[in-house]
């Protein structure tokens, strides 16, 4: 492998062991399914298809953002539930949408800071399980209610009620939400299809390639080599062995009769052609190189180096071009020595507004004050199984889900180099190199 380009290089962190979850859409088969519940049950297989002992583990760190307030610090009740020795800590992790690639790169800090040498790290969200929260006065009636001291008081305060006091607020839709530019997430990529020109037939053409992709990878078996069977209800024996976002009969057609959901007067974005709410978890075991020569484990592949980048939060969804950027320049390589790219679907205006800033000179000189672009994608590299527009987008899991995708990827074609990048909400955004021999 040629490695001479690596400016200011530092050891590789090595991949050995990585597992996901099918992922099932919110309300579906995992509904059920709290997300430490999920995690406990990934993370259990994981160690168990591991050479590595649950007793050797420094640290188990784990992405999620929707954490639920009945498992604090959800990592350690995931470390717990899945077998790991109370002796061992947990750490939960929370970057938005990077939260799965956080838990690696904080990892992988650890290891170069020698703190430890083994770490168990992912992402976990269960999308069906956000919860409704009531609103300001009807929390504003239960506090007054229990303050009050006699009978007389109480049924006072009840008069007061108003049925209007019952309409909750929708935990999904806050989280989906930029508290700074106060746009919702669809709405952001609503701006970067005006930014760049982007059309709606554009971006139903992308996603009716990314249930193509998906569905041929399915049949192919490859999402099979990198996902567990997950046995949902134990009493009728039902399991879930393939995601089931992926719409094989996808059509132009179909997609062109969606109303656009975040601007419905004068918008192109729509339930179709973004990504799909779903329930997942995903792991990785990973420890240094130097480490997996000596305890003679062959790697699945490579952390090499990584970069975050912040940008606005209105146009989070550029995040991978700014991340891509720091990582070039902090590593000598380029676009052209990238033999697989992911880039997150979290909608297809998103990505294809990337790959037009990827290949701007004009952006580059304006937005990242280099002279030339980033570097044109090779749409034939993009992407090559579907992504979260068909598979779904598990916001705490995704990050570490692109990593094993990717790796698994790399060595299916027999090649070394691949990025793996994402948008981050609030104006983020992430990138990782990843390696395989």
């Amino acid at each position: 492998m040629n490695r001479k380009k690596i400016k200011n290089k530092k050891e590789r962190i090595a991949i050995v062991t990585a597992l996901r979850t099918p992922m099932a859409k919110a309300g579906g088969k995992f509904a059920r399914m709290q997300a430490d519940q999920l995690g406990a049950v990934l993370f259990r297989e994981l160690m168990m298809r591991s050479s590595i002992g649950f007793e050797e583990v420094d640290e188990v760190i784990i992405g999620n953002v929707a954490q639920p307030i009945h498992a604090a610090n959800i990592a350690r009740v995931i470390a717990l539930r899945a077998g790991f020795p109370e002796s061992i800590p947990a750490l939960t992790v929370h970057r938005n949408c990077a939260s799965g690639m956080e838990s690696i790169t904080t990892a992988a800090a650890r290891i170069y800071a020698g703190e430890g040498k083994v770490y168990v790290c992912g992402g976990v969200e269960s999308m069906s399980n956000i919860p409704l929260v009531y609103n300001e006065k009807m929390t504003l009636l239960f506090e007054k209610l229990a303050r009050s001291k006699s009978a007389l008081d109480k049924v006072r305060t009840l008069l007061g009620f108003r049925p209007a006091f019952l309409k909750p607020i929708i935990g999904l839709m806050s989280g989906l939400t930029d508290p700074v530019s106060g746009l919702l997430m669809g709405s952001t990529a609503e701006v970067l299809a005006q930014d760049f020109g982007i059309s709606r037939e554009e971006q139903d053409f992308f996603s009716f390639m990314s249930h193509q992709k998906a569905a041929k990878a399915k049949e192919n078996g490859r999402f099979a080599q990198e996902s567990m069977t997950l046995v949902y209800d134990e009493v009728s024996g039902k399991y879930l062995d393939f995601d089931d976002g992926i719409r094989e009969d996808q059509t132009m057609e179909k997609l062109a009769r969606l109303h656009p959901f975040f601007d419905r007067k004068n918008g192109t974005v729509t339930a179709g052609n973004s990504s799909q709410i779903t329930d997942a978890a995903a792991g990785v075991v990973l420890l240094s190189e130097s480490e997996a020569q000596k305890r003679g484990l062959e790697p699945l592949g490579y952390l090499t180096e990584y970069a975050y980048a912040g940008l606005e939060p209105k146009r989070m969804g550029l995040g991978p071009v700014f991340a891509a950027h720091k990582l070039f320049k902090k590593t000598g390589f380029s676009m052209k020595d990238m033999e697989i790219v992911e880039i997150n679907e979290a909608f297809a205006a998103q990505v294809i507004a990337c790959e037009k800033a990827f290949a701007s000179d004009l952006f580059a000189q304006i937005h990242l004050g280099a002279k030339k672009a980033v570097g044109a994608i090779d749409p034939s590299i993009l992407n090559v199984n579907g992504g979260a527009v068909a598979l779904g987008h598990p916001v705490g899991m995704t990050g570490t889900r692109l990593v094993l995708t990717i790796l698994h990827e790399l060595r299916h074609r027999g090649r070394q180099r691949g990025l793996a990048t994402l948008c981050i909400g609030g104006g983020q955004g992430a990138a990782l190199l990843l390696e395989v021999e």
